[in-house]
C-alpha cells in the first residue's frame, strides 16, 4: 500500500470566499473550513467576503492558492468550474455575484497588472442556486463542495 504524503511541498492557501448566511453563496467558506479540518502541513485556510484588495493581501507569500466560491450563471445548482486564471482568462459571466465594487475576477487582474499573482492559483466556483437568507446549502451544493475537497486533495498529493 502506498504511503500518503503528509509534508506538502511548498506553501499552500486555502481561501474561502462567501457569506454562510446566504444560503449557497457559502459553499466556498465550507470547502475552505473542511479542508482546515485537515490540518495539512504548511496549509493556511482563510475566509472572506468578495473583497479584491483582501484576496491580494490574502494570497501573498504562498505558492498555490486554492480560492473557492459560489457563483451564479443560470447553470444547473451544483455544476463545478476549475480555472487556472494565470494561464487562462476568467470568464466575465461566473464571478460577478458581488456586493462589492471589486470581486475575484478584478483581484486577479490587478494582481498580475502588479506582478503579485502567486506562482500557482486556482479557481473552483461551484453552481449557486439559492442566495437569500438563511444557512444551509442546497443537496447539489453539498455534493459538489465534497467532489471539490477530494479533487483538491489530489491535486495537492494527499
Amino acid at each position: 500500500m502506498a504511503e500518503k504524503n503528509n509534508t506538502p511541498q511548498r506553501g499552500i492557501r486555502f481561501i474561502g470566499v462567501g457569506n454562510e448566511y446566504r444560503q449557497d453563496d457559502g459553499v466556498g467558506v465550507l470547502i475552505a473550513r473542511q479542508l482546515g479540518l485537515r490540518h495539512l502541513a504548511g496549509a493556511r485556510v482563510a475566509e472572506t467576503p468578495r473583497d479584491a484588495i483582501r484576496l491580494i493581501n490574502l494570497w501573498q507569500g504562498a505558492d498555490i492558492v486554492f480560492v473557492f466560491d459560489a457563483v451564479y450563471s443560470g447553470g444547473p445548482a451544483g455544476t463545478v468550474y476549475r480555472f487556472d486564471p494565470i494561464k487562462e482568462l476568467l470568464p466575465g459571466n461566473l464571478f460577478q455575484f458581488s456586493t462589492h465594487a471589486l470581486g475575484i475576477a478584478e483581484a486577479v487582474e490587478l494582481s498580475r497588472v502588479l506582478y503579485q499573482l502567486p506562482a500557482e492559483l486556482i479557481l473552483y466556483g461551484i453552481e449557486g442556486k439559492n442566495f437569500g437568507q438563511g444557512h444551509g446549502l442546497c443537496r447539489p451544493c453539498k455534493r459538489s463542495a465534497l467532489k471539490v475537497i477530494r479533487r483538491v486533495l489530489v491535486e495537492i498529493g494527499y
